[in-house]
């Protein structure tokens, strides 16, 4: 996210109030345009969880195919969303954040950004635990203890973090390279594999030893966790073109093409790998390429390096610094997020977004192990991302049915069955997601909340805000406020 600082005192521009550009800058700012955009929308779609996606499915399955289908149905529902509200608030970067603060005001803005900054560090962790999987695979370490893991997973994150510090953000060549090589090995999958599955690898409809609900909430989790993402496009809306129409089009059409993707693979590792091996196993992809090359070792180790460097490519911890530089520009986050070096580089979010990764795995790690490590880390990350989905929904429906909307008719049910479908699918995902990760989550959110009136005590003592009026007469001279009683 971007935004406009105004000058000391000056109310900031809230929703869609931006300083206007001359054509040629906008122009220049404005260089996505819907087939770059929706490759955005691809590219972050599909990160590094998805090496070891197929592995929690198989837990869950052979419905969980058929709940991967229905969540990436819900995530099309959240990209029409998302270019909805883009056309009613399209010059306003910074997506989610900024939907809820445009209909909702600044708590409700400051909630928002809080929560999806929440899951941006944890799903960092999550991307990184399964990224260890494929640095211990492509280094035979078999049985690894919790510190030797713990490890690992900082040097997944302390390496980017260390690279975006010293200002070396624009090696595209290195960004572009990485997501090449996260490809390669879904394509080959995807379609030579299916000529090597097997039938009788697949495990049962319902193989959670539980009941088909639970089931349904094993996969549940991590298929939206696969899908976080969707809303790019919309984080980015002043850099596309058109955003009015390409912010809808580009989520839309990217999230179709990673579902596709997504089912296409999930399905063919579980025909590629035995399904008693598949459940246990974190590191699905070296298996499924030692089936197709049989006797090979070498493939195993070829996929586990090329997810192990894409992985690299994926954990730009200056993503999460630049949400929370944000919100501190606009007064709603606290102040050291804004704290730029030399570069320009958010050093204390970009640290911040390294350090709190790190004790979360930490803790990770010495009480969990395996995949229960990477399905705990996407439980909290789903819940809090949800949140933000939950308010962006709530922000079209506040609009649909209020005298603003402009929408009549047969318009006018479609919005409404939308609007309310992303309210419902943004609770069920967080019940799915089960009472241990939405407790955890909502202690953390609850904690966020504490900062906000320190915030707004601050904006309101240098002219950002106004100050609420609590009893006018108490001002008057001569007048004396009401008796009040029980």
């Amino acid at each position: 996210m971007s935004t406009t600082i105004t000058p000391r005192g000056a109310p900031k521009p809230t929703g869609g109030e931006q300083p206007r550009l001359s054509p040629r800058n906008e122009q220049k700012a404005r260089a996505l345009g819907l087939t770059s955009a929706t490759g955005l929308v691809i590219g972050s779609i599909i990160g590094t969880g998805v090496f070891t996606m197929p592995a929690v499915l198989a837990g869950a399955g052979t419905s969980s195919l058929l709940v991967l289908a229905v969540i990436a149905i819900g995530a099309m529902l959240l990209a029409v969303l998302f270019g909805q509200l883009t056309r009613r608030v399209p010059n306003a970067d910074g997506g989610l954040y900024a939907y809820a603060r445009h209909e909702f005001g600044d708590f409700a803005g400051y909630l928002a950004g809080w929560c999806y900054w929440i899951q941006a560090w944890a799903g960092n962790a999550a991307i990184v635990s399964a990224w260890v999987f494929y640095v211990e695979a492509l280094f035979g370490i078999t049985h690894p203890s919790a510190m030797t893991s713990w490890g690992i997973a900082l040097v997944g994150l302390w390496v980017p973090a260390a690279v975006n510090l010293v200002g070396v953000r624009q090696m595209a060549w290195f960004q572009n390279l990485t997501v090449v090589l996260k490809f390669l090995p879904l394509l080959f999958v995807g379609v030579v594999g299916w000529f090597f599955v097997s039938s009788d690898h697949f495990g049962a409809f319902n193989a959670s030893g539980g009941s088909l609900y639970s089931a349904i909430g094993i996969a549940a989790g991590v298929a939206l966790f696969s899908f976080i993402g969707v809303e790019v496009a919309a984080i980015t809306a002043k850099r596309v073109r058109n955003p009015g129409k390409n912010v809808g089009r580009a989520s839309v059409l990217g999230t179709a093409a990673s579902a596709i993707l997504y089912l296409v693979v999930a399905a063919a590792v579980m025909g590629l790998v035995a399904h008693k091996t598949l459940v246990h196993d974190t590191a699905p992809f070296v298996t499924a390429f030692q089936t197709i090359f049989t006797g090979g070792a070498w493939a195993g180790k070829l996929v586990a390096a090329l997810a192990v460097v894409s992985g690299i490519g994926a954990l730009n911890g200056w993503v999460t610094a630049e949400v929370a530089r944000a919100a501190a520009n606009d007064g709603l986050f606290p102040r050291a997020f804004a704290w730029t070096d030399r570069k320009d580089s958010a050093w204390f979010g970009i640290v911040i977004a390294a350090l709190l990764p790190s004790l979360l795995l930490l803790w990770s790690y010495t009480t969990k192990s395996g995949l229960t490590v990477f399905t705990y880390l996407v439980s909290l990350t789903v819940v809090t991302v949800a949140i933000p989905y939950f308010i962006s929904a709530l922000a079209q429906l506040a609009y649909l049915v209020s005298r603003r909307r402009r929408v009549q008719g047969w318009l006018l049910a479609r919005d409404l069955s939308i609007a309310g479908a992303g309210v419902l699918f943004s609770m069920w995902v967080t019940f799915a997601a089960g009472f241990a990760a939405v407790y955890q989550a909502l202690v953390a959110i609850l904690a966020g909340l504490i900062i906000y009136p320190f915030l707004k005590a601050r904006r309101e003592r240098i002219g950002e805000v106004a100050e609420p009026v609590d009893n006018p007469l108490a001002k008057e001279p001569g007048k004396q406020p009401a008796a009040t009683g029980t």
